[in-house]
């Protein structure tokens, strides 16, 4: 298979997955109860990417008092259940995080 012929076959691959949803948007019913199920794919996706961001160091779980990353990622979540409010949720955690990051010993 010459280069060429891999180029165009990865620009299909890479294409084609992009170009599909754009062109069926509209003729294309999607039912509703997959639809209210699709709702939940971002909530699910980032509370995964956060989880394992704040939860795993150096390849473990890692449950201690001295992992700042799930400590800030509770007092975030905390701060999101009681205020409702994203910037609140946000800054609280980033002030929490370096608090803790510089008036804590390791």
């Amino acid at each position: 298979m010459s280069i060429w012929w891999l180029i165009f076959a990865m620009a299909a691959v890479t294409y084609i997955p992009r170009y599909l949803p754009m062109a069926l948007a509209g003729k294309l019913q999607i039912p509703s109860l997959l639809e209210q199920a699709l709702k939940y794919v971002p909530i699910a996706v980032l509370s995964a990417i956060i989880a394992q961001a704040a939860l795993i160091r150096d390849g473990q779980i890692a449950l201690q008092l001295s992992n700042y990353h799930a400590l800030a990622t509770l007092i975030a979540f905390l701060t999101a259940l009681l205020t409702r409010n994203l910037s609140a949720t946000i800054l609280i955690g980033l002030i929490s995080f370096a608090a803790m990051k510089l008036l804590l010993p390791l």
